[in-house]
C-alpha cells in the first residue's frame, strides 16, 4: 500500500501552475489568497502523474476500510477525464475496474440517453477536481441512484474547508461537510488548506513561499470549517 503524502501533491501542483498565489476572486466574491485550477493538468505526463495521485489515495483508503467501492464516475466535464484517468492509474496498480460518466445534454442517437461508459452497477465513486457549492455531487448521486446503483463515495484533489455564505456572511458548513451529512457518503481528498497551510510554514522564512503564509492562514480563519 502506498501513502499520498499531501505535501508532494502540493509541490506538483505548485511546479505544474495549477495551485497558485494571489488574489482571486470567487464564486461567493470572496478574496481569495490562492486559487486551484486542475483544468491546468492538461498534458500527458501531468495527467499521468495527477491519476497516480488520485490512485494511491483511493487505494490506501479502500486498504483501511475507509471505503469500499466497485467503479468510478466521473460528472461532466472535469470529471470525465480525472475519472478515466484514475481508471488507467488504478489498472496499472492491478485493479481493473470500470468507469462512466455523463453528457450535459443526452445523445438522440447512437446509443442515445446521457451516459457514457460501463454501467453503473454496485458501490459507485465519485471522482471530481473540488467541492465548491456541492452541485456537481447533488446531480451525480441522482444519476447514479436513478441507474439502480449506489453512491459509495467521492474524492477529489483538494478540499478548501470553506464554509458557505459571501465576501461578508460566513454560514452554515462546507460543502464537503454538507455532501457528507446530506448524503451519508464519505468524502476524500489528496490535500486539503490545512495541509497547504502546513506546507506553508515549513517553508523557510524569505523564501518564495513564505510571503503567502499570513494571508492563506487569515483566510482560513475568516471562512474556514472544522473539517
Amino acid at each position: 500500500m502506498t501513502e499520498v503524502d499531501p505535501r508532494e501533491f502540493i509541490r506538483f501542483a505548485l511546479d505544474a501552475g495549477v495551485l497558485r498565489f494571489g488574489s482571486f476572486i470567487t464564486k461567493a466574491g470572496r478574496d481569495s489568497p490562492y486559487f486551484f485550477n486542475a483544468g491546468l493538468f492538461h498534458d500527458g505526463e501531468r495527467l499521468g502523474r495527477l491519476a497516480g495521485f488520485y490512485a494511491a489515495r483511493l487505494l490506501s483508503a479502500q486498504a483501511r476500510g475507509e471505503i469500499g467501492f466497485d467503479m468510478l464516475f466521473g460528472p461532466a466535464y472535469k470529471g470525465i477525464t480525472l475519472a478515466s484517468a484514475t481508471a488507467v492509474a488504478m489498472a496499472g496498480r492491478g485493479r481493473n475496474i470500470g468507469f462512466a460518466y455523463n453528457r450535459k445534454e443526452a445523445k438522440d442517437h447512437g446509443e442515445g440517453g446521457s451516459l457514457v461508459g460501463a454501467p453503473l452497477r454496485g458501490r459507485v465513486l465519485i471522482v471530481d477536481d473540488v467541492i465548491s457549492a456541492g452541485t456537481s455531487v447533488k446531480e451525480s448521486v441522482g444519476i447514479i441512484r436513478q441507474a439502480g446503483a449506489e453512491p459509495a463515495g467521492v474524492l477529489i484533489a483538494l478540499d478548501r474547508q470553506e464554509r458557505g455564505g459571501d465576501a461578508v456572511r460566513v454560514t452554515g458548513e462546507s460543502a464537503v461537510e454538507q455532501v457528507r451529512s446530506m448524503f451519508g457518503i464519505p468524502v476524500l481528498s489528496i490535500a486539503s488548506l490545512d495541509d497547504l497551510i502546513a506546507y506553508l510554514e515549513a517553508s523557510p522564512q524569505g523564501g518564495e513561499l513564505a510571503a503567502h503564509r499570513d494571508r492563506v492562514v487569515q483566510y482560513r480563519q475568516r471562512y474556514g470549517s472544522g473539517a
